[in-house]
């Protein structure tokens, strides 16, 4: 099983109405606590990520052969598809400790330089959400990366001086969630860059069976293949789905995990075929019945919903965009063809006679 140890989300750091969702794919305490026992401990137990592990695996194996450390590895995806998971691979493949902070938590460049001078040589650092890191420490993690060394000032104004630190050679190990917000000088001194991809059904239903092993959990092939066409493409939600159904099957039948069971449980949870939530529905009902598929504004389609814009777009927009559910064009947020199928509705005439076509094809 593979996904992200994250720190919890603050109140700042996450949209209004975003919190406690069961297909979120942050982490929450409970999912941080369940997945430190369920971890893969190498690339043979990591599922997934073909070719992230494939191309991971020579660069290890080639440091492991010259005695020395690792490239630093910039590790970006969506939440939740493993990107914690490789860091600690990693940190094992190569016999040595790991550290884990995030950029959020450096806001100044004392606060990484404190954790820099304090590394062990070949040591692992793993810093999630690279890309917020404050401007200051950027720049000082450009000369520990190349040269392995940090300049710390002492003092200020014109008596301010510049004392050298050498540091023992390690590994960065960098996560971020929107690559496009690293600047170049950072992402180019990074060796090996890798891109999570969303899982197939088929990867997911290995996390699963993974997964119920270890829970002792019994499932059945067909329950392990509703939970996975049900999980987004990522294994942290589909892990945390199969401890809900897991419950569902413990109380309401025999403990097994079938088709019809893991269907039922997640019916009780709102989460319905395609991985669609409450939100997910609310918001594509409030634009297909409220304004006849649209287009409409992001604030208007908000509070049809009674939602924050920012939980609407954030929260609920993604996922909807990548299915094929909506779509966002100049003049605003529109149902394509897919939805009005998907939430059992015809169409008004103007649609189905291309009223709305020209949005898809500008």
């Amino acid at each position: 099983m593979n996904w992200d140890e994250t720190p919890p989300a603050t109140a700042d750091d996450a949209p209004s109405g975003a919190g406690g969702r069961l297909v979120g794919a942050d982490a929450d305490g409970d999912d941080q606590a369940v997945e430190a026992a369920l971890r893969p401990k190498d690339l043979g137990e990591f599922v997934g990520q073909e070719r992230v592990r494939e191309q991971l695996d020579l660069v290890l194996k080639a440091a492991r052969q010259r005695g020395g450390t690792a490239d630093h590895v910039l590790l970006s995806g969506a939440p939740g598809l493993g990107k914690t998971t490789l860091s600690m691979i990693i940190a094992a493949e190569m016999g040595a400790p790991i550290r884990i902070t995030s950029g959020p938590a450096i806001q100044h460049a004392g606060d990484l330089a404190a954790i820099l001078s304090s590394l062990t040589e070949g040591e692992v650092l793993f810093l999630d959400e690279i890309h917020r890191m404050s401007r200051p420490a950027e720049e000082m993690l450009y000369m520990a990366m190349e040269d392995f060394r940090v300049d710390v000032i002492v003092g200020k104004g014109p008596g301010a001086t510049a004392i050298p630190l050498e540091l023992p050679p390690f590994t960065l190990v960098g996560a971020t969630t929107r690559a496009g917000l690293l600047p170049p000088p950072l992402r180019d001194r990074f060796g090996f860059t890798g891109h999570m991809e969303f899982y197939a059904p088929a990867e997911l239903e290995r996390v699963i069976h993974r997964s119920a092993g270890l829970l002792d959990v019994t499932i059945e092939s067909e329950g392990a293949s509703e939970i996975a066409g049900r999980s987004r493409g990522t294994p942290r939600i589909a892990n945390r789905l199969l401890r809900r159904v897991r419950d569902y099957a413990q109380v309401k039948a025999d403990g097994v995990i079938t088709r019809e069971i893991a269907a039922s449980a997640l019916a009780v949870y709102d989460v319905d075929e395609r991985g669609l939530d409450r939100l997910d529905r609310a918001v594509l009902s409030a634009l297909l019945k409220l304004f006849g598929g649209g287009p409409v504004g992001l604030s208007t389609l908000a509070v049809a919903v009674g939602e924050e814009r920012e939980t609407v777009e954030e929260v609920a927009e993604p996922f909807l965009v990548r299915e094929g559910l909506l779509a966002r064009t100049p003049r605003g947020r529109i149902g394509t063809p897919a939805a009005w199928a998907h939430m059992g509705l015809t169409p008004p005439p103007q649609t189905a006679a291309g009223g709305q076509a020209g949005l898809f094809e500008t």
